[in-house]
């Protein structure tokens, strides 16, 4: 879940630095898809927690 965390906060900050300095909108999109991975991951550790587990 750490790095979830970190990967969101990773996102915002990219994101701010991306919308705020002129003529870097690449990091603003790079924000996006880090914070679209960090969904993702945690969605699957999420639905992987739900079950026993395997042997």
């Amino acid at each position: 879940m750490v790095w979830v965390l970190l990967l969101v906060i990773a996102a915002i900050v990219l994101g701010l630095i991306g919308a705020v300095v002129h003529g870097l909108v690449y990091l603003l999109v790079i924000g996006v898809v880090v914070f679209l991975a960090a969904l993702v991951l945690a969605a699957v550790r999420a639905r992987r927690a739900g079950r026993p587990p395997t042997r």
